[in-house]
């Protein structure tokens, strides 16, 4: 009972000439009452609790509570446990993020590589398929630029055109082989005509088998369009996407590349990119840490900050530079080992020009590329589908890897560069 309970009972007592005992009786029962009543009910309420992977279990009880019960702070009670592979994802990533070395991704589905076959007048069959990703993978030196290559699954489990496999010429030359692994983009529904990414459903048995099969990194593309909003539902679902196939991949031991891919569709200019890439950050973290991804053993594959494709006023490399590592300084923790860059249809110059200007000083994270159409459209052109124009055609994506490998040191100069190299490949509404 209250002292103010109390005080009015014995002002009854004193103006109603009632006993102290026939008053405070009835109210010292009721009080008792109440207190065993509540005793009961929370007798029988069981404490809620919930299970989430790689965490202790979480009592739900008032925080005060738990924290003298407990003599520890509410934060402490959140144990993360330690991934069997952390100190492999931390020294892979470590490895494809090292000095003046990038990825190369060839990580195309076959309808996509079937697109890129024909424009040099290429059927799409399995033998053209293996025999331009042969001339890839075994192009001498290699390795002195390139420390991750992203593979499609066909070529995981593929072998060269003289019998070797792929996975093991490529680890022959010093670089990490990579895995796509999602399945691609779907029409989201009660979006603004947007996408989401598909491919978590079976992701825990696929990533292991490829773990098996020499994968040590993996790649997930998604895309925010800006044109279509973007609306908050599809930057959601990008961002939760990313980060349940980050921590599946961590856990299977294969380094998550973490890619939310701005399009450089529409005509919007540098300062409403950066306003996106912004807010699409932001989201990504959240969740990657709503999901207990450890940042020292994941890459970051963004876009760079620059207007539209479409945009009237174009950006310098110096101005992109500044949006792009203004943006990664906001948003991007430094315990993340590297960003590597997509070229988003670019010209192989102009993405070689834009890292090179990022990279003009130090930084908290490795700076690079990891280049498709930007490493190999020459490339490409230059064989032609003939066997006897490989060499020709390895010497320019040699050639291409070096000047993006000065680029993530600083030390691009874009002397002697050829007119292809300058070609612009962007094309509106790109898909994988």
């Amino acid at each position: 009972m209250s002292l103010h309970s109390l005080y009015i009972a014995l002002l009854v007592c004193v103006y109603c000439g009632e006993s102290v005992i026939s008053v405070l009786f009835p109210l010292i029962k009721k009080q008792a009452k109440m207190a065993s009543s509540s005793a009961t009910m929370l007798k029988a309420s069981p404490v809620k609790s919930d299970w989430v992977k790689g965490q202790s279990l979480l009592l739900r009880q008032p925080s005060s509570v738990s924290a003298i019960r407990n003599n520890v702070t509410p934060s402490s009670l959140t144990v993360r446990a330690a991934s069997a592979y952390s100190d492999e994802l931390v020294k892979t990533a470590k490895t494809i993020a090292s000095p003046g070395h990038g990825i190369m991704a060839m990580d195309e589905s076959n309808a996509t590589c079937g697109k890129r076959l024909a424009s040099i007048g290429l059927e799409n069959t399995e033998a053209n398929r293996q025999a331009y990703r042969t001339l890839l993978v075994s192009a001498p030196g290699l390795g002195q630029y390139i420390s991750g290559a992203i593979l499609f699954e066909e070529t995981l489990y593929q072998s060269t055109t003289d019998g070797k496999k792929m996975v093991d010429v490529l680890v022959e030359q010093n670089i990490v082989p990579g895995i796509k692994v999602d399945k691609g983009l779907v029409p989201l529904t009660g979006s603004n005509d947007e996408s989401w990414c598909q491919g978590l459903d079976g992701l825990a048995s696929r990533t292991a088998a490829y773990y098996q099969q020499g994968a040590r990194f993996a790649k997930w593309r998604t895309v925010v369009s800006i044109p279509n909003g973007p609306s908050a539902l599809a930057v959601k679902e990008a961002a939760w996407g990313l980060a349940r196939y980050a921590a599946i991949s961590q856990d299977s031991g294969l380094v998550p590349i973490v890619e939310p891919e701005i399009l450089l569709d529409g005509e919007h200019g540098i300062d409403r990119t950066y306003e996106v890439a912004e807010k699409v950050w932001a989201e990504v973290f959240f969740y990657l840490a709503q999901n207990n991804v450890m940042y020292e053993g994941i890459l970051l594959k963004p876009s760079m900050v620059t207007p539209g494709a479409e945009a009237k006023d174009r950006a310098t490399p110096d101005q992109v530079a500044s949006y792009t590592l203004k943006l990664l300084r906001n948003r991007i923790p430094p315990a993340v080992p590297g960003i590597m860059f997509l070229s988003g249809g670019q010209s192989e110059l102009e993405a070689t020009l834009n890292l090179n200007a990022m990279n003009q000083a130090p930084n908290p994270w490795h700076v690079s590329f990891s280049y498709a159409r930007a490493l190999q459209n020459t490339c490409l052109k230059t064989w032609g589908g003939k066997e006897e124009n490989v060499k020709a055609a390895q010497d320019v994506l040699l050639a291409r890897a070096k000047a993006n490998s000065l680029a993530q040191l600083g030390k691009y100069t874009g002397e002697g560069e050829s007119e292809e190299a300058k070609e612009g490949m962007f094309v509106k509404g790109y898909t994988y």
